[in-house]
């Protein structure tokens, strides 16, 4: 496929630590940039398509326990900060 041309800009996304540790790790397994992870999954979620193989799938699994993150999709409404009260 040709290789396409994009601006990319920094951003100072806030994002849950354990989330974050995690996308770092399977980033890091695919020899991408947490950058390149993140596009990825965000162009097939635009699409309703899955982002993951059944092998990523896998190592998130595995990811997942080794940095105790026991956040689901369920939960994505629901985060708050430690210091932020729940409305």
């Amino acid at each position: 496929m040709e290789k396409i041309k994009v601006e990319r800009v920094q951003t100072g996304v806030r994002i849950e630590k354990k989330i974050l540790k995690v996308l770092k790790g399977l980033a890091e397994y695919h020899d991408l940039s947490l950058g390149d992870l993140i596009e990825g999954i965000v162009l097939h979620s635009f699409e309703g398509k899955q982002p993951f193989s059944e092998e990523s799938l896998q190592k998130i699994s595995e990811l997942k326990k080794i940095y105790d993150l026991n956040l689901n999709a369920d939960s994505s409404h629901n985060l708050i900060e430690e210091n932020e009260k729940k409305i």
